[in-house]
């Protein structure tokens, strides 16, 4: 299913979401400075990709949200394609967190902002684990660990470095990847993991 079916509702709400990172970024540097003017094109639209690793999920984690790309982005399009699933974001920084729970609130989102660090959230199992812009390959992994479950998948859009980010969390991990072109960058791809595990469970 592609991005281009979604509801005019749910276009709508992305439109919201963009004025609220407008509205906010220059007080607590949700986007860069150059960004502001391309909120949508540079992130919300390389967010909506992300939606597109499985569309048959409950639960869906997103770690170091940020900004909420690509948490706020998936829980818009929860709200329409995905009404009964869960949708939790990670955030540590106080300010941003509040931006997150200010947008869950004034969108009517199916989703909490958690003000945590990801290594303090307790251990559950998710269906899906995303993250942008966070951390290098092998660092997610170790950071999504306490999420996973026999069928969890993992989504994590990745820039030109993706093959070399591969090949360094596979001296650790074993896993199934598949990479998806970005359509924000010819370079870049989402990396859909499956099957991850540590190695030494080998």
């Amino acid at each position: 299913m592609e991005m281009q079916n979604v509801s005019r509702e749910t276009e709508a709400l992305f439109r919201s979401f963009e004025s609220l990172v407008g509205k906010w970024s220059p007080r607590i540097n949700l986007v860069s400075k150059s960004d502001l003017s391309n909120v949508y094109s540079r992130h919300i639209i390389d967010s909506k990709q992300v939606y597109q690793v499985d569309w048959n999920w409950s639960s869906w984690i997103d770690i170091g949200s940020g900004g909420g790309f690509p948490g706020i982005v998936v829980a818009i399009l929860a709200k329409e394609f995905n009404p009964g699933g869960k949708v939790v974001l990670v955030e540590s920084d106080k300010r941003k967190c509040a931006f997150l729970r200010t947008a869950i609130r004034e969108l009517d989102l199916p989703a909490q902002a958690l003000g945590q660090r990801i290594e303090d959230v307790p251990s559950q199992p998710f269906d899906i684990v995303s993250a942008r812009a966070l951390a290098p390959l092998g660092a997610l992994f170790g950071l999504s660990e306490r999420f996973l479950h026999e069928a969890t998948t993992l989504g994590f859009p990745k820039g030109k470095k993706w093959q070399e980010e591969i090949e360094l969390a596979s001296r650790q991990w074993l896993f199934d990847y598949e990479a998806v072109q970005s359509k924000t960058d010819p370079e870049s791809r989402i990396l859909i993991i499956r099957n991850l595990r540590p190695i030494e469970d080998k």
